[in-house]
């Protein structure tokens, strides 16, 4: 078989590679590596509440719940609309969707992701009560999130 000439080969060289969006944030508390991977899922997702840096929000979202300081009992508050931005009013909501991410992620991004979440899940089953009848309220009762009381809003 002929071997190509060089200039043949150059002339198939298109240059580098330039990247239509520009490389996203860094989520802090996670390496580029995992921060990359979390975008990628979320660009790929067909999911409606999975878009572009929704981890991010309810990153933010979940602990900002657990934020105030103390011993008394959180309780979450249901959101009154459904659409993307108003849903993260609800800390169950930013929990599945980190749940959601956690899935679809490669392997070691997922456990990079998942260390930081459950830290974050003992601090909320340590601040939240379990709720007894949630097997006939919610609509997801198999997550352990989904099982905690929410009577009255989000203040202590």
């Amino acid at each position: 078989m002929p071997r190509r000439r060089s200039g043949a080969l150059r002339a198939q060289y298109q240059g580098p590679r330039v990247w239509e969006d520009p490389p996203p944030s860094r989520i802090h508390g996670l390496s580029a590596r995992t921060s990359l991977a979390i975008h990628r899922v979320e660009g790929l997702s067909s999911d409606y509440y999975v878009f572009p840096g929704a981890t991010v929000r309810a990153l933010r979202r979940y602990r900002a719940f657990l934020q105030p300081p103390g011993r008394r009992p959180l309780y979450p508050q249901d959101t009154h609309c459904s659409c993307r931005g108003c849903s993260f009013g609800d800390v169950r909501h930013a929990r599945d969707v980190l749940e959601e991410v956690l899935q679809r992620l490669p392997p070691r991004p997922s456990a990079e992701l998942k260390r930081q979440v459950a830290h974050l899940d003992a601090v909320c089953l340590e601040r939240t009560l379990p709720d007894p009848f949630a097997h006939r309220r919610q609509w997801r009762a198999d997550l352990w999130w989904r099982r905690r009381l929410t009577v009255g809003g989000e203040a202590v």
